[in-house]
């Protein structure tokens, strides 16, 4: 917010465009507060409508002759009662937009810029109406119900990898802030000896953009392979955290860690640095080599993984996390799920992000549809640890893996949600759960298998799974299969 800088080559950009664009207002001097809004509201909408992520508001250039001429306007002075300009326009905007103003100088004189996100949930209103811009006139929305429909369209269909990160490029700045010889790297492909051809390359993965005569870095470029996130504006939000803290509470940290690099070379170095500050299980060392890590690799990769590609790109507010507490490992990514949480381990992913799930998959940073969370569950039964946890609401999901406990220890919920993930598990290996396989998930002996029936009893009584023959008479032969079924 307030004034920024601007990168000259997006200011060339904007003065050489037609004066029919209707994503872009150009005016000389000040205008009235409410008119200002109308218009931010019109290009905004606009720029949906045109396939465009910015509109823009311009002071300092004629609007007929498109010539620089400079412009009195003073953002620091300007004010709507008591109320800073840049306050009162954003407290009637719904939804929130993502506006930034500029102040640059071109040719020895002051321009000042307006840069609007365009819609992204629904048309940006200003004080309760919604505009559109016809030619170089902004009008109520309303009175153009086929442009409004193609603006719902375009927000259904929105692609988060697809839009800008960082406009109006040159080749030498896209080859200094992307990490190219990355990208030739785990694509399996020869580094090209000449810049054009690395540029062709780029290209063609999607990683730029070329467009009205200039280059762009695309989201889905900048998330995976930028040198460092900030500098690619609102991508360093979704730049992932790892904190890991003393106890089993956030009173005090050990570590923290904030990732700076594209998602490519990041994920390697976050799995690694978690395996390196991860404790050996002592308490079951007798299962395992001594070295043995507390939790399996493999949950863990995955589960950051999912964390990632999973995420809604379009939430602000938090970027992956994963916090490590002494008796758990909390792993967060911002967005409500497309698939139900009991449905996890089943259920073929669902992705926001299909272009960055893909490209995940083809460099092994993911796995191939559907088996991922398999793969979680099956390490933590072999690890004998308790159950992990997915909770989800509509800002957030987070996984929680648990360090190992008897099973004494564990709780009712615990115990059920374990024997949930078990039926499950066993059902999508075209198998089925009964006690004997729910003992040795739990390692218990086989005297004690009422101990086993009283855990599937509860979980019967939860709803989470049924008899997969009810005419069965033995409850310790019976078998079980998920309440979905």
């Amino acid at each position: 917010m307030g004034l920024e800088k601007l990168n000259p080559l997006i200011v060339n950009y904007l003065i050489t465009q037609p004066n029919e664009v209707e994503w872009i207002e150009f005016k000389e001097n000040d205008c009235e507060p409410q008119k200002l809004g109308e218009i931010l509201s019109g290009v905004a909408n606009s720029a949906n409508l045109h396939d465009r992520q910015f509109g823009y508001v311009i002071f300092g250039i004629s609007d007929k002759t498109k010539q620089i001429v400079g412009t009195k306007f003073d953002l620091k002075s300007r004010k709507v009662g008591n109320e800073e300009l840049e306050h009162w326009l954003n407290q009637r905007m719904l939804p929130k937009a993502i506006l930034d103003i500029f102040e640059v100088e071109r040719n020895g004189f002051k321009l000042v810029i307006f840069k609007i996100a365009a819609p992204t949930d629904r048309p940006i209103d200003f004080s309760n109406i919604a505009y559109i811009r016809i030619g170089s006139i902004t009008r109520n929305i309303k009175e153009f119900p086929d442009h409004e429909r193609k603006i719902w369209q375009n927000i259904k269909n929105r692609n988060f990898e697809k839009q800008i990160a960082l406009e109006c490029v040159d080749t030498d700045e896209i080859l200094n802030l992307l990490n190219y010889p990355y990208f030739f790297e785990i694509t399996e492909q020869p580094l090209p000896e000449n810049k054009k051809t690395i540029i062709k390359k780029l290209l063609e993965s999607r990683m730029i953009i070329f467009h009205d005569g200039v280059y762009s870095i695309t989201n889905l470029g900048g998330i995976l392979f930028a040198k460092d996130l900030k500098k690619l504006g609102r991508l360093g939000r979704k730049a992932p955290r790892v904190i890991i803290y003393e106890g089993n509470d956030k009173t005090s940290t050990k570590v923290e860690q904030e990732g700076t690099r594209g998602y490519a070379k990041a994920f390697p170095a976050i799995i690694k640095f978690i395996k390196d500050k991860l404790p050996s299980n002592e308490i079951i060392k007798e299962a395992f080599r001594e070295e043995q890590k507390m939790y399996p690799e493999i949950a863990i990769r995955e589960l950051i993984a999912n964390a990632l590609v999973h995420q809604d790109l379009f939430e602000s507010g938090i970027a992956p996390m994963v916090e490590i507490y002494s008796d758990r490992i909390e792993i967060t990514n911002p967005g409500k799920p497309l698939v139900d949480i009991d449905r996890f381990i089943d259920h073929a992913p669902r992705s926001r992000n299909e272009d960055l799930a893909s490209f995940m998959r083809q460099i092994k940073i993911c796995e191939e549809r559907g088996s991922g969370i398999d793969k979680v569950i099956r390490s933590v039964e072999m690890y004998q640890l308790p159950a992990p946890k997915f909770e989800a609401n509509e800002q957030f999901t987070k996984v929680t893996l648990y360090a190992y406990k008897k099973l004494i220890k564990m709780d009712r919920e615990d115990k059920i949600r374990a024997c949930y993930q078990h039926c499950v598990l066993k059902y999508v290996s075209n198998d089925l759960m009964n006690n004997t396989s729910l003992r040795k998930r739990f390692n218990i002996s086989e005297k004690n298998y009422s101990i086993a029936s009283r855990i599937i009893a509860d979980t019967l009584q939860s709803g989470l799974i049924k008899p997969s023959d009810p005419s069965s008479a033995s409850k310790k032969f019976m078998s079980y299969v998920p309440n979905w079924v």
